[in-house]
């Protein structure tokens, strides 16, 4: 059944979102330039706030999302989206409040998931803009757009991810079995060096094969119209390889988020903030990334963890493991490999 009360809400917050998306994207901003640290920082502490605040806003006015009303409202959702929560014998004030702990909880782990996977992608940034000799002035021009597609991308996959889970329950599985085979992957590879092939790479092959590609200076255009030929950019070939770069992030991260909820709000919720603060995320991490030497073989072993968790999930259940177990096993990996990173540091970074 259609929920207007759904709907509403979701208009509301993707306006609000919209509204400061073009304030920190700078899309009214004319003049290439590059994003110093300190505006970066703020930005990133605006954006890690308000992620936060959504986490509070949930925790006391979750409901409004669905627009519950009653008891047997509440007991639809959980059976719906599979939360771990029990309010048989509860009045609806307080299982209202078991709702939206639980939701909240939802979210805050979900968007901790996401943002550290998310790290991962701005890793493949710096390596395609270093390969492909974009100066530092139009970085921001292309994480824009970029992450403009993604937002769009993210509604696509997730609402219709949920509804592949909601009647092929057994999807899961196989989004586990993959979770796993990445995890492993990831840690296997965790000594090659990126690399980006600018000649070979599958979304340089097809632009040149259907569009002109223009072969001088273009600044910041994306097309060019030339002695009545249409042109696409090197910059906009730039734009192309990083949405392709975030199909491949979106197929490893959304999977993981289904491990921690059912809810396609909750899940799109956690990673549009995630996603948006990235850009400022970029320019904060991209000379301090590299520092951070564990933090891939803490994401292997992340994606591994999480990907047996839904392949064991009714086992799981069974034994206790809830939501709140989820939520302090990511932050305790993803804690070790930063903490190990700064006290066991290789010989060439020691002073």
């Amino acid at each position: 059944m259609f929920n207007f009360q759904e709907l509403e809400f979701f208009i509301f917050f993707l306006s609000g979102i919209f509204v400061i998306l073009l304030l920190d994207l700078g899309v009214f901003r004319k003049q290439d330039h590059v994003i110093g640290f300190t505006e970066a920082l703020l930005w990133s502490a605006f954006w890690i706030l308000l992620s936060l605040g959504f986490y509070f806003f949930l925790l006391y006015f979750g409901k409004m999302i669905h627009g519950i009303s009653n008891t047997d409202e509440i007991q639809e959702r959980i059976i719906k989206y599979s939360h771990d929560i029990n309010i048989d014998g509860l009045s609806f004030a307080e299982a209202i409040k078991v709702y939206d702990k639980n939701l909240a909880l939802e979210y805050i782990t979900a968007y901790f998931i996401e943002k550290s996977l998310s790290v991962d992608n701005i890793f493949v940034m710096i390596v395609i803009f270093g390969s492909f000799g974009v100066p530092s002035k139009y970085h921001m021009r292309v994480l824009v757009w970029g992450i403009i597609g993604a937002v769009v991308m993210r509604f696509i996959f997730i609402f219709s991810g949920a509804a592949l889970v909601q009647r092929f329950n057994w999807i899961l599985y196989i989004f586990g079995a993959f979770l796993v085979f990445t995890g492993i992957k990831l840690f296997l590879n965790k000594q090659e060096e990126e690399k980006i092939d600018t000649v070979n790479h599958p979304m340089v092959r097809f632009t040149s094969r259907f569009f002109n590609i223009y072969k001088g200076e273009a600044g910041h255009k994306f097309f060019l119209k030339k002695d009545h030929k249409f042109y696409i950019t090197p910059l906009f070939v730039v734009l192309l390889v990083i949405k392709f770069s975030d199909v491949v992030f979106a197929v490893d991260s959304i999977p993981a988020i289904f491990a921690i909820s059912r809810d396609p709000y909750i899940i799109f919720f956690s990673n549009i903030f995630a996603i948006l603060g990235l850009r400022a995320l970029f320019f904060l991490l991209s000379s301090v990334l590299r520092k951070f030497h564990y933090l891939q073989i803490g994401l292997s072993v992340l994606l591994t963890v999480i990907g047996l968790k839904m392949l064991f999930a009714h086992w799981l259940k069974e034994i206790g493991f809830t939501t709140v177990h989820s939520f302090y096993l990511i932050c305790g990996i993803l804690g070790a490999s930063i903490l190990a990173s700064v006290i066991f540091q290789p010989k060439e970074h020691k002073t």
